[in-house]
């Protein structure tokens, strides 16, 4: 199989996972190796939330022009609080994210590709032995298209995802697309992320995002409310501007750095039938991100 044929097969893989992984913060992305710090300082809730993350993904060739792809990816996240009358927050400062990801790429044609990805889910505190609520499974079948042999190269990507930790647990459609319209000027229009991004070269890039994001994880130690009951996990949604520069390496290699602001965020603790019962955050944040990646 054509060295050009393995890297779109890779690629699309990978910009489904990232699309995809939007409910936790910053989503996954289309790596084959990420070490990633955000923080978002202190606001007027008192309220911090910071992140580690690590990404791996590893293409096998299955067939002539097929791939299985497997993956791996860990997020650390700490939810530090002011001081509350209504209980102790030391239980959200270790927060556990991991997700394994197995894709299957199917080659239709030059142009179209098919894909399936089973992404098992660990989100937990990890404070006790594993249980029930620790584990979800996500899955999501789509549709991808490249082109990079034109004048205006051009990505997309469209299908359908199931995550079990959301509210609404029916497939919901997505899409994405990245188009390189100038020399210098490409953008992107899709979810979780719609941005512009400049290339003064090779080397130098800048680039500009509106993102939606958030996250999931099981408490497995309640927590207790007055008048309101148990408390058995925490989750978060955020809409973030964000601008950044990227220095390239190399081709695959590159070390990046954001600072944003929320548009919009809800921090909250849930019951065990999901329903919001405590609000941790709903102020505006500062973001800062940064991080080392290896492309594709």
């Amino acid at each position: 199989m054509k060295r050009s044929s393995v890297r779109s097969n890779i690629v699309m893989v990978l910009m489904l996972i990232f699309v995809l992984g939007q409910d936790r913060i910053m989503a996954q992305s289309p790596d084959i190796f990420r070490l990633e710090y955000m923080i978002m300082p202190k606001n007027n809730a008192d309220a911090q939330l910071s992140r580690y993350k690590m990404v791996v993904n590893v293409p096998l060739k299955v067939k002539d022009s097929d791939n299985i792809i497997i993956g791996a990816e860990y997020n650390y996240l700490a939810y530090k609080l002011g001081d509350n009358e209504y209980f102790d927050s030391k239980g959200l400062e270790n927060l556990h994210v991991v997700d394994l990801n197995l894709a299957y790429v199917y080659k239709h044609n030059q142009n179209w590709r098919f894909i399936g990805v089973v992404t098992p889910r660990l989100s937990s505190t990890l404070t006790n032995p594993l249980e029930n609520g620790d584990v979800s499974v996500n899955v999501t079948a789509g549709a991808f298209k490249e082109r990079q042999d034109i004048d205006k190269p051009m990505r997309l990507v469209i299908g359908l995802a199931y995550n079990s930790t959301v509210s609404l647990r029916i497939p919901l459609p997505f899409v994405y697309y990245e188009k390189r319209f100038h020399p210098n000027w490409s953008y992107v229009v899709g979810l979780p992320k719609t941005g512009f991004k400049y290339h003064l070269d090779e080397t130098h890039l800048i680039q500009t995002e509106f993102i939606l994001d958030g996250y999931f994880v099981n408490l497995q130690n309640n927590i207790i409310l007055p008048n309101t009951g148990f408390a058995s996990s925490v989750s978060s949604s955020t809409a973030l501007l964000t601008i950044g520069y990227q220095y390239n390496i190399s081709k695959i290699m590159s070390f990046y750095g954001y600072v944003g602001h929320t548009i919009f965020q809800d921090g909250v603790l849930r019951d065990k039938d999901r329903n919001d019962i405590f609000t941790l955050n709903d102020e505006p944040s500062l973001y800062f991100r940064t991080g080392f990646r290896i492309g594709i």
